[in-house]
């Protein structure tokens, strides 16, 4: 289900035109698009704290000490699937799930999955 917002959105545009269902799905689309373009237009300024290097290093088992650089890496491959929900940047690629904040471009955390997929 969506959020009360979205669907009070997506109510609002299917009354303005008859295609509305059409004209919602274009616009996120959209939206999606613009957001992993501005992360990866912003990739320098990607970074972590202190606490969030150890968190990165323990739950990726990484030996390298530049976390950060590890993870710009594999932001930048071509199979990341980049997605926005909320304040976060969500990364999947290579059975791992990296946390961005949207608004400082902190790398919050990164763990491994089954799937890759959250």
């Amino acid at each position: 289900a969506l959020p009360i917002s979205w669907r009070l959105r997506q109510t609002a545009a299917a009354r303005r035109t008859e295609s509305g269902e059409a004209l919602w799905e274009r616009r996120e689309g959209r939206k999606h698009m613009d957001n992993s373009r501005a992360l990866l237009q912003n990739l320098d300024r990607l970074h972590t704290t202190a606490l969030g290097l150890e968190r990165i290093q323990r739950n990726l088992s990484l030996d390298t000490e530049d976390a950060v650089e590890w993870c710009r890496g594999r932001i930048r491959s071509p199979e990341a699937q980049i997605e926005r929900r909320g304040k976060n940047w969500y990364i999947c690629i290579e059975n791992c799930v990296i946390t961005v904040n949207a608004a400082s471009y902190t790398i919050i955390t990164a763990h491994r999955t089954k799937s890759g997929i959250e």
